[in-house]
Order: C-alpha cells, then sequence, then structure tokens
C-alpha cells in the first residue's frame, strides 16, 4: 500500500519561503508522476504542481508559477515543494498526490485525479 507523509509546513511571514517534502513508501516511488496540491480554508482542492517520474519535466499552476519549483530525489522516495515569495493567499494545507498526468509539450497542468494522498502539512503565510 503506497503511503506519503509531509512535512515542512509551518508559519512564515509574506514574503518568505519553506521547503515541503513528501517521502513515500509500500512501492516503487520512482515509478510515478508526483503531483502537490493545496487546499486553502473554505475551498476547494487545487493542483499547485506535478513532476514526471525522471523529474526533468515539471508543470505549474499559473498562481505560484515563477515562485515555486518541484522536485523529487528517487533514491529518498521523496518529492520536494520550495516555494518561494510566499503570500497570504498561499495559505492552506499541502498534500502530496500520485498519480499526476505530465505535460510534456509545456508548463500548464493537464489536471490530475490522484488515488493516493498524504495527509497533509499546513501552511500559514500571516505577519
Amino acid at each position: 500500500q503506497l503511503q506519503f507523509v509531509e512535512s515542512g509546513g509551518g508559519l512564515v511571514q509574506p514574503g518568505g519561503s519553506l521547503r515541503l517534502s513528501c517521502v513515500g513508501s509500500g512501492g516503487t516511488f520512482g515509478n510515478y508522476a508526483m503531483a502537490w496540491f493545496r487546499q486553502a480554508p473554505g475551498e476547494e482542492r487545487e493542483e499547485v504542481s506535478c513532476i514526471a517520474t525522471n523529474g526533468r519535466t515539471t508543470n505549474y499552476a499559473d498562481s505560484v508559477k515563477d515562485r515555486f519549483i518541484i522536485s523529487r530525489d528517487n533514491a529518498k522516495d521523496t518529492v520536494y515543494l520550495q516555494m518561494n515569495n510566499l503570500q497570504p493567499n498561499d495559505t492552506g494545507v499541502y498534500y502530496c498526490a500520485m498519480p499526476c498526468p505530465v505535460n510534456y509539450g509545456g508548463t500548464s497542468l493537464l489536471g490530475a485525479s490522484p488515488d493516493y494522498w498524504g495527509q497533509g502539512t499546513q501552511v500559514t503565510v500571516s505577519s
């Protein structure tokens, strides 16, 4: 049974940075494209980023493009989300999930319906 555990969330001031980690277990992590989602209070869960199995292709939501960077280390069964210049509207619970369809022709997301989810980590951006 595939499982994911996120970490790295916390409270940060606007303009600050955080790095989220998601460690997978129970399967061959490197075989799957991985996604990060977030859910703000009172909002639907939205896909933030998706990364291909080899890490060379990445896709982003327009709202985070040029601020967030997704990466992965298959040797460590881990996917990361580096979040820079955080703003209050980035506040929410962040989840890693699998799988996601990868857009190999551009940077835009194709829209994922993952089968597996982590438990989430809270990110709060506030002064």
